[in-house]
């Protein structure tokens, strides 16, 4: 009999969620950097074997919201939470539980039925006696867990560990997915994301926050994608440090961008790049919901 079922990743920004599904499914479908708020919107990863199929769903990092855009993104993640048969809090278990965790535990943990694994990711940047002491902190702050699993997203250890516990609590159930599809997501909205990915990596902390990326075409055709996208930014300086000296910035984004697209549509990618200037769109509903930032229903 086989088992299935949805699982949500919740946790501060930056504490390694998208890394995680990523190392699972063993090929990138969500993006993944060193700074906050990488991930925008809620993404479902297909993990599947003989025996079981996982639906994650990667989730933003839970934060206080400071405009629009950081409402839609708490939402996102909130969401995702109260239809799972699992819940995994992934922490970074080289600090103690603070106030971030305290957040998501009396907003989000504590009003879910679900059982709720901790993972434990980053072991590998403190000692064993100061991981050991971290753990106390979230014990302390949340007893209820169903399993507390150590993990490297980085690296996959104890990946397949985690898979095992997971597998405990999925119901019984028929596949809902193909066994080949490992994610919903469309090519527009996968070259948005690697776009913005690469702005993240190439930029400064001025400039991640306040860039969208909108792809106006998209042209399948038997030997070349041909693609057109618009990079969306707040101000003037902030589209000159895009455009870089004569062109530069944006040319190794779109050469970096390209070349993770001609990997995944496994042909030649045309992609074409402009940057225009949408003054304080974080803060306005319409443009938000222009972007794709709406909840599933809505809009």
């Amino acid at each position: 009999m086989t088992k299935t079922g949805f699982v949500a990743i919740i946790g501060r920004p930056n504490v390694g969620k998208s890394t995680l599904l990523n190392q699972i499914l063993e090929q990138k479908i969500v993006i993944a950097t060193n700074k906050a708020q990488t991930t925008r919107k809620r993404i479902k990863g297909i993990y599947t074997t003989d025996d079981i199929q996982i639906v994650f769903v990667d989730t933003p990092g839970m934060h206080k919201p400071l405009n629009k855009l950081g409402e839609f993104l708490l939402d996102e993640a909130k969401v995702s939470v109260p239809d799972s048969d699992v819940v995994l809090f992934l922490v970074d278990v080289s600090t103690p539980a603070g106030k971030g965790d305290k957040w998501i535990v009396e907003n989000v943990l504590k009003k879910v039925s679900a059982p709720v694994i901790m993972v434990l990711n980053k072991t590998d940047k403190a000692s064993p006696k100061k991981i050991d002491e971290n753990i106390l902190s979230y014990r302390e702050l949340y007893p209820d867990f169903a399993q507390v699993v150590r993990i490297s997203a980085k690296t996959g250890k104890n990946k397949s560990k985690l898979v095992e516990a997971i597998k405990e609590y999925l119901p019984q159930g028929e596949f809902l997915y193909p066994e080949d599809v490992v994610t919903e997501e469309n090519m527009r909205s996968i070259v948005e994301e690697i776009v913005r990915e690469k702005i993240l990596i190439n930029t400064s902390d001025e400039i991640p926050h306040s860039v969208a990326v909108k792809v106006d075409e998209y042209k399948e055709e038997p030997d070349i994608d041909k693609i057109r996208a618009t990079i969306y930014c707040e101000t003037k300086s902030q589209k000159g440090i895009l455009i870089g000296k004569g062109g530069s910035l944006l040319k190794t984004v779109g050469t970096q961008a390209r070349q993770d697209l001609e990997k995944i549509t496994e042909k030649k990618v045309f992609l074409g790049l402009q940057v225009k200037v949408e003054k304080d769109w974080r803060k306005k509903d319409s443009v938000l919901k222009s972007f794709g930032y709406v909840q599933e229903g809505q809009g």
